[in-house]
């Protein structure tokens, strides 16, 4: 199937040339990091995780929003999902290739990961967070190509990629439940140091993720025949609405919990955060644009006819993304390391060099994604054109 994604549009080209010359232009920076080091990144002996790392936290809720499809079509049947389900394997596919993207870059040397397989730790959230990264990628490549390939052909799907897909459900929770424990387990990291950091992870990836997932399928309907069940469209954007609710819920009761115990250790990240701190207000801009968001694409999602404006819904969307991403791909990860377990504060700004590096991933996610949909999109126009009736040879009603 994988010759669909050779043919197209000259937009088409146009858009795979771009990805493919912003990758190549982005790579002189990453090559820079191999000779010198990660000394081109704002990281430090107190910022010991960066841009890439915190990228890296958003993009796994990404891979495991594609459960919020996958789940209602399998375990309660709901056919609305049914063209569906195919995109968001795939989405999950380009995401785990980001993920894994950034930890090579993170590691410095890319040799360094084989460490984690020649020398394994099972008592390393990290040596779990790789078993479950790599194993998610394994099934929704093999639930999702097979059951297109199956479509292609008009056969049924094989018994096993039901049981399959039943365990990705179970498997995606899993792989941001370990990241959460890679951050959560570290006792002089307060920020992070909370039970609730997974339901936190959990709450946010399944309304960013799903988010993501619902624009790039808006765009996708713009630009292919292909056009989603109305339905279930309506369906995904309620999930995504009572996910945000849950996640700003879980948010408030980090904030109730840390002023309300009075605890320095607790408040300390909040407040360097939302007012600053030690004459440090780098990320306060930032976090009460992703409150006002936060909120505002609330009051966009929940009202039924706005969530159900079609014209409305794309702008609702990237809203909560902003929000998201800023709340969890910036400020949870400078948050958690500041202050310092010396009551110290250690600005961190990614370079530009990181920053160039980190749109060299995130341009192999998008080519990996454009590669992936065109593919579903096309068989999924074939399978379409098969299914109706000939005008010559058709029946007409009485």
């Amino acid at each position: 199937m994988l010759e669909k994604a050779l043919k197209g549009s000259p937009k088409y080209y146009l858009w795979i040339g771009f990805l493919l010359v912003v990758m190549a232009g982005a790579s002189s920076a990453y090559l820079g990091q191999l000779m010198n080091g990660l000394t081109i990144t704002g990281m430090s002996r107190d910022v010991s995780w960066g841009f890439y790392i915190s990228q890296f936290t958003y993009l796994v809720g990404l891979a495991a929003s594609g459960v919020m499809i996958v789940l209602p079509y399998y375990f309660h049947h709901y056919k609305q999902f049914k063209d569906l389900v195919i995109f968001g394997e795939f989405m999950a596919i380009a995401a785990i290739a980001m993920c894994l993207g950034f930890i090579v870059v993170d590691l410095g040397q890319p040799q360094r990961m084989l460490n984690v397989m020649l020398f394994p730790t099972p008592h390393s959230m990290l040596f779990w967070d790789m078993i479950v990264l790599c194993g998610y990628l394994a099934l929704n490549i093999l639930v999702g190509w097979t059951c297109l390939e199956c479509d292609r052909q008009h056969l049924p799907h094989p018994k096993w990629t039901k049981v399959l897909a039943y365990i990705s459900v179970i498997w995606a929770f899993s792989i941001h439940t370990v990241t959460a424990f890679l951050m959560q387990g570290l006792p002089s990291r307060h920020y992070w140091l909370t039970a609730i950091l997974a339901g936190r992870f959990l709450a946010s990836a399944f309304c960013s993720g799903p988010s993501i997932l619902l624009l790039v399928i808006l765009l996708t309907e713009k630009v292919t025949t292909f056009k989603a069940n109305v339905d279930g469209v309506r369906t995904l954007a309620k999930i995504i609405t009572y996910a945000m609710c849950v996640n700003v819920f879980f948010f408030l009761c980090e904030v109730f919990t840390s002023f309300y115990s009075s605890i320095p250790e607790h408040k300390n990240p909040l407040v360097y955060l939302f007012s600053g701190l030690d004459g440090h207000a780098e990320l306060v801009p930032f976090m009460w644009v992703a409150a006002v968001f936060g909120l505002g694409c609330l009051a966009l999602l929940i009202p039924p006819k706005l969530r159900d404006n079609r014209h409305l819904l794309p702008w609702s969307l990237a809203v909560l993304i902003i929000a998201t991403w800023i709340d969890k791909g910036l400020a949870l990860l400078i948050g958690g390391f500041n202050p310092t377990p010396f009551d110290t504060i250690t600005p961190y700004w990614p370079t530009a060099k990181e920053l160039t590096v980190a749109l060299m991933i995130y341009s192999l996610g998008a080519l990996v994604v454009t590669v992936l949909f065109k593919v579903a999109t096309e068989v999924k126009h074939e399978v379409g054109a098969s299914q109706k009736p000939d005008s010559d040879t058709a029946v007409p009603e009485a």
